[in-house]
């Protein structure tokens, strides 16, 4: 009898839980709310705000401002050394290093035991629920789950206070009978030399039957890659013949399927996508025809939604929104956000229930010269060349090139392929294409080439973009490479590396 028929039915009442989803997304955020405020009333931001005096959330949105990590960091920093009941109820012990600010190299996010517990570890849980309901032949639980982890360090060496990847966080506060399930061992999950961890990992997962794995898909594939060199295996479930499931996130997935589905062959293999991050986990891919995520609305996070066309009223609560428009999300949480840009922009792509698709990051676009390009074009366009090709991106940045004396400007973009296209140029050709046909303003700037003229392309050398992120001490863990920029910082430095 298979274990997983058992513990199936542990995540069936989170399954009808979630059926709210569906018809009181507006109760469930009203709910967080309340539940937020009330919490964090006798905190110093609480008092600062009156949260004691608000009735809901328009005293909510009227009274207290938008903040950004910069606004926030003085109280986080004091939070850092001990000191309690400032943006959250009691003390926070724990912090979840991300990647930096235009002033400091990292942020650092509280992680609250209630944050942990229902907004990271519920992420999780739910996820296994959605796929058992997804699959009712699923055998997950009657193998190993190979689950990737950062590492952590002493937080201004207070006692039992850290800081690392939130990863590492997870991993190290996971209910230790977890650990009778997953690969590798904890020791070697939370080493801090990637290099060192990947084999490490290879060599002790490639003898247990994982049924399942998780991670950001560039390192899960660099892992993956590493196992088949010491194997010496083709495809993957050569290894792991009961393999059936990649629970994935922190990145688009799209650059890498090709080469997973390369990798793994299996018609039973599945792959369901997750939107987590170091400030909460929101949303999760809840039907597996359907690239949209669900909107998680009972995690102890309470969302708004900035209207980037602008306007007067352009921030929104989550019952305001419309489809098919392209949002900043603002989130307040249980570890101590409040209205906090986090960075990303979504569309919805339903609101009943409320589903959406990441379209990019608010600094990760060029709009050098209107032209707006964001995150989701790119994907498009390189989805595209590559099925016209036959190519494979591994990485990618852009960025562009300013107007030289006779007002000529372009994009240049510089891709790492793991199999390149034949003609470099056709590639580029496509891209550029397909970009002006999902961006209108893209294509009113390339029109005959009078603006913005055709797109740069330039290959990366193999292990560019590791080389890059090692040197800044940022291989491995939850760290990505910045796709688009609209200033020439990264490709400058990528550049002088390639040549």
């Amino acid at each position: 009898m298979s274990i997983t028929n058992f513990v199936r039915y542990i995540f069936e009442p989170r399954m009808r839980a979630l059926e709210k989803h569906q018809t009181q997304g507006e109760m469930l955020q009203r709910k967080v709310l309340n539940h937020l405020i009330q919490t964090a009333k006798d905190t110093e931001y609480g008092r600062k705000y009156a949260f004691a005096a608000m009735k809901g959330y328009d005293d909510f949105a009227k009274h207290s401002p938008v903040n950004t990590y910069e606004e926030l960091k003085e109280q986080i920093d004091r939070m850092r050394h001990g000191e309690a009941d400032i943006l959250w109820k009691g003390r926070v012990r724990w912090y979840a290093k991300s990647s930096g600010t235009t002033n400091d190299k990292s942020k650092f996010i509280p992680v609250s035991p209630e944050g942990l517990q229902k907004t990271h570890y519920a992420g999780g849980f739910d996820s296994v629920a959605i796929y058992l309901r997804n699959n009712p032949k699923s055998r997950l639980f009657d193998g190993r789950a190979l689950i990737l982890g950062g590492s952590h360090a002493s937080n201004y060496n207070i006692k039992d206070s850290l800081v690392g990847d939130l990863s590492a966080i997870l991993i190290e506060n996971i209910n230790p009978l977890a650990n009778l399930v997953r690969v590798p061992k904890k020791q070697t999950a939370l080493l801090q030399d990637f290099e060192v961890k990947r084999e490490r990992i290879a060599r002790e997962a490639m003898t247990k039957n994982v049924t399942n794995i998780s991670g950001v898909p560039s390192w899960m594939l660099s892992v993956l890659n590493c196992m088949m060199e010491i194997t010496g295996k083709t495809h993957l479930e050569d290894v792991w013949p009961n393999l059936e499931v990649f629970f994935h996130g922190g990145v688009a997935f799209t650059p890498y399927r090709k080469q997973y589905e390369q990798l793994i062959t299996s018609p039973n293999m599945h792959y369901m996508d997750t939107y987590n991050a170091s400030e909460g986990f929101f949303g999760l891919q809840d039907d597996p025809t359907d690239k949209a995520m669900l909107l998680m609305l009972d995690y102890g996070v309470f969302y708004e939604f900035e209207d980037l066309s602008g306007g007067s009223n352009s921030i929104v609560p989550l019952w305001e929104v419309e489809k098919d428009k392209n949002y900043a999300m603002l989130i307040s949480t249980s570890c101590g956000l409040w209205r906090y840009k986090i960075g990303d922009t979504i569309r919805f792509t339903s609101t009943n229930p409320y589903k959406f698709v990441i379209t990019g990051r608010t600094k990760s676009f060029i709009n050098a010269f209107g032209e707006e390009l964001i995150v989701d074009n790119a994907e498009q366009g390189l989805s595209y060349a590559c099925q016209q090709t036959g190519a494979e991106v591994l990485e990618y940045t852009a960025a562009p090139v300013f107007m030289d004396a006779h007002a000529k400007c372009r994009h240049q973009w510089l891709i790492e392929f793991s199999k390149p296209p034949q003609d470099l140029q056709q590639f580029a050709s496509l891209l550029d294409q397909k970009l002006q046909e999902v961006n209108s303003d893209y294509e009113a700037k390339r029109y005959k080439d009078i603006t913005l003229q055709p797109l740069e392309l330039i290959q990366a050398r193999t292990g560019l973009f590791n080389d890059w992120l090692k040197l800044r001490g940022k291989l491995g863990g939850q760290h990505k490479v910045p796709r688009l920029s609209n200033a020439r910082d990264h490709i400058e430095q990528l550049l002088k590396l390639n040549a």
